[in-house]
């Protein structure tokens, strides 16, 4: 058997939904998951504004959960116009425990769709532009990776502000 990865493979895409999974819940060489960072954050820590000027934890979950979503679709092919601000920084309208469940659940459920949808493709698939988009699907899975490790930071910071 060859070592040259057939038409079909996906080493490539593989290792990108891998790299997408240690960042939200696997074994993260950079240190803590998304999941765990999050973790114990009660809705008044998520809510709070430790640092002036910046975004709350709960607006950075919320703003994250929005562009899992826009990835997936871009991917998927759907034409995605350019997010609103109030899509792009959606406000916390209610500030509840039960509400904060489910923000965290729907950040939950965006990231599950977004990693099935990483696992389906292909590595000559990659270098495509999915809907007309215009970064390739590599440039897209590999961004969405990067915003969840760059929200990471961002959210241990403020949960760090607050202890």
């Amino acid at each position: 058997m060859s070592s040259t990865p057939s038409a079909a493979s996906s080493i490539e895409a593989d290792r990108i939904a891998d790299q997408l999974e240690r960042a939200f819940e696997g074994d993260a060489w950079s240190g803590p998951t998304v999941t765990e960072i999050l973790s114990g954050i009660s809705a008044e820590q998520a809510a709070a504004r430790p640092v002036a000027a910046a975004h709350s934890i709960w607006e950075i979950v919320l703003h994250a959960t929005a562009w899992q979503r826009t990835v997936r679709e871009r991917l998927q092919g759907h034409p995605v116009e350019p997010l609103a601000d109030d899509q792009d920084w959606p406000r916390v309208a209610d500030a509840s425990e039960s509400a904060w469940a489910g923000t965290l659940r729907n950040l939950r459920a965006e990231y599950e769709l977004l990693r099935r949808e990483a696992e389906a493709w292909r590595d000559r698939d990659l270098s495509l532009t999915p809907g007309g988009e215009r970064y390739t699907a590599y440039e897209m899975l590999h961004g969405v990776i990067q915003h969840i490790y760059y929200h990471a930071g961002q959210i241990t910071i403020l949960k760090k502000a607050q202890a």
